[in-house]
């Protein structure tokens, strides 16, 4: 593992964290599919943070192979649907993998269900062990059940390796009242609560996702990815993007 100064490890606000990425990231300015260059960029982005001893949890969306709760699912089962949804993150995780290691950073997939000659099933003090030796681990396919998503399975896999916070991911600055995309005088937060998040019924993660960590207190900082040093900004505590917190 990378050594870090005992300044560096004083610097930091968080020492594990659980880094959500939506599948959507993944693909870049495509459609869909995998992006050579975000890939690419976003491993050198965990690098950085992994330099600085941080130990790192990552939960990876579908969403750029395969959506389950949508249109293009044309009817089909749900459960089936989100099946497919999971061996889609499986996919970008195994992908992931290979770039981040590319970076020479140690890592393990940890799939909720077992695929054992792609990836290791996911057992908590397994999972634990790998972050304690300097491992970054990626957990895939979700909870390994239908109808939970993989922010779901950011906020539960949160808590079981003990994060002490969850890093959102996305392409804009943090969180607003309406889409920034869409609406030029959409405003941003800067800090928003729980009960703000679900009352407004804002879309920055799933209500299930929120409430948990609602529960168990833990806060969710959300952040642009695709500039570069903002994950490491947001480890070291520097004001950036949103936090949503009790």
């Amino acid at each position: 593992m990378a050594k870090k100064s005992a300044a560096t490890v004083r610097q930091q606000a968080y020492k594990r964290i659980l880094l959500k990425l939506s599948g959507e990231v993944l693909s870049g300015d495509k459609e869909y599919g995998i992006s050579h260059a975000m890939m690419s960029s976003i491993a050198k982005e965990i690098r950085s943070l992994y330099d600085l001893g941080t130990e790192i949890g990552i939960v990876i969306g579908g969403g750029n192979i395969f959506r389950g709760v949508s249109d293009n699912t044309f009817g089909m089962d749900r459960v089936s649907a989100d099946y497919m949804g999971m061996l889609a993150t499986v996919m970008n995780s195994l992908a992931l993998q290979d770039y981040l290691e590319k970076q020479g950073v140690p890592t393990r997939v940890l799939s909720a269900i077992e695929m054992r000659q792609v990836a290791e099933p996911f057992i908590r003090r397994r999972a634990t062990r790998h972050l304690e030796k300097g491992r970054v681990v990626i957990f895939a396919a979700g909870t390994g059940n239908p109808y939970f998503s993989s922010d779901t399975a950011a906020a539960l896999r949160a808590f079981e390796i003990n994060a002490e916070v969850i890093l959102k991911a996305t392409k804009v600055d943090g969180v607003y009242d309406r889409d920034p995309m869409i609406y030029g005088d959409a405003k941003k937060f800067d800090l928003i609560t729980y009960k703000d998040v679900i009352t407004k019924n804002i879309k920055v993660m799933d209500l299930t996702a929120i409430a948990l960590c609602m529960d168990n207190n833990l806060p969710i900082i959300v952040f642009n990815l695709t500039i570069s040093g903002n994950i490491c900004k947001a480890v070291l505590g520097k004001k950036i993007g949103t936090h949503i917190r009790g």
